[in-house]
């Protein structure tokens, strides 16, 4: 496949643009990634390619309509190329549960991650950290059902729950740092502390995860952007 047929719109400090990269690097596909500088602004092609949302990720494929949203661009990638290795489970049932927890970490858990840097007073903080560390009690038990004993999510390879949750170890490894704190603990997590390390090592996943204290020095702006806009707001 030539590497024009496949454009990946992504930025790299962005857990949700790991996603695609990461099941087409699963089906061996050869593709073009366009770094999006956001805050710089917007590009012409990102505007055109999502009109409704204006967000990173967007895949295009040939001259197919653009495919927007992460994990609408794995299943999309999975199912347009089906005959490479599966990411989502051929089980009904598994594939339900896998996107059920995949919205989880996307609609409630990641949220929380991303409020421990920016809360305001300490028990602001204690919350977020709470709902945290409740999110990842559930995932050791997900995981635990998921795979089986095996290695991920999704069994004996990388599959859609691995992917959706793997995206946000970055992020996680930054809060972590930044509160100098441990959250996923070999104590209360073993199995997603041994998980993590599987899935951080993986051939599809090793050069596209951005490096931890790369990421905390952009953790830093955008905290201290946040800080400034609600500084100013309350100017007002």
């Amino acid at each position: 496949m030539a590497t024009n047929e496949v454009k990946v719109l992504g930025s790299w400090p962005s857990p949700y643009a790991i996603r695609p990269r990461i099941a087409l690097n699963l089906k061996s596909l050869t593709y073009e990634y366009i770094e999006e500088k956001l805050w710089e602004g917007k590009s012409e092609l990102l505007l055109q390619s999502n009109p409704v949302y204006k967000k990173i990720p967007v895949l295009i494929h040939g001259d197919n309509k653009p495919i927007c949203e992460s994990l609408i661009i794995v299943q999309y990638i999975d199912e347009a190329w089906s005959s490479g290795p599966s990411i989502l489970p051929s089980d009904p049932c598994e594939r339900a549960v896998a996107r059920f927890w995949a919205a989880y970490l996307d609609d409630k858990w990641f949220p929380a991650v991303k409020s421990i840097g920016v809360a305001k007073g300490e028990e602001a903080k204690k919350a977020a950290i709470a709902q945290v560390e409740e999110g990842l009690a559930l995932m050791e038990e997900a995981y635990d059902k998921c795979s089986k004993g095996k290695g991920y999510f999704g069994g004996d390879e990388v599959g859609y729950l691995d992917i959706a949750f793997g995206s946000f170890l970055g992020w996680l490894r930054v809060t972590e740092k930044f509160n100098a704190m441990k959250l996923l603990d070999e104590g209360k997590t073993p199995g997603l502390v041994k998980w993590a390390d599987r899935f951080c090592s993986h051939a599809a996943v090793k050069d596209v995860m951005p490096d931890t204290d790369k990421l905390a020095e952009f953790g830093k702006f955008v905290i201290a952007k946040i800080r400034a806009a609600g500084a100013a707001a309350e100017m007002h």
